[in-house]
């Protein structure tokens, strides 16, 4: 059984200079169908920032639906009162102390 000998430093070399002188170009490429000099690209951007909108409303509606249920949940399953708050932590509900009179 015949083995074909390791390429040299030299053919691994080429290979290498080969591909990134094609990743180079593509860059190029890319930069030049992306500039905001086309009129293609304006609007691609356009349609982008408006998916992004749409896509940000739909991830706020899903939040405030997820935050709904758990209120119901912990007001049906717990004694404590919980409040919706924004938490830095990615809590849907807050538990909160009662106010208690005082006794006179």
């Amino acid at each position: 059984m015949a083995t074909n000998p390791p390429p040299g430093p030299g053919s691994q070399n080429k290979t290498r200079v080969a591909i990134l002188a094609e990743l180079d170009k593509e860059k190029r490429r890319l930069l030049q169908s992306q500039s905001l000099g086309s009129p293609g690209a304006s609007i691609a951007l356009a349609a982008r920032s408006g998916l992004k909108e749409a896509r940000d409303s739909a991830e706020q509606q899903h939040i405030a639906a997820q935050q709904k249920a758990a209120l119901q949940h912990a007001h049906g399953h717990s004694s404590g009162f919980f409040i919706t708050q924004d938490s830095s932590f990615g809590n849907l509900i807050l538990p909160v102390l009662p106010r208690l009179e005082p006794e006179l």
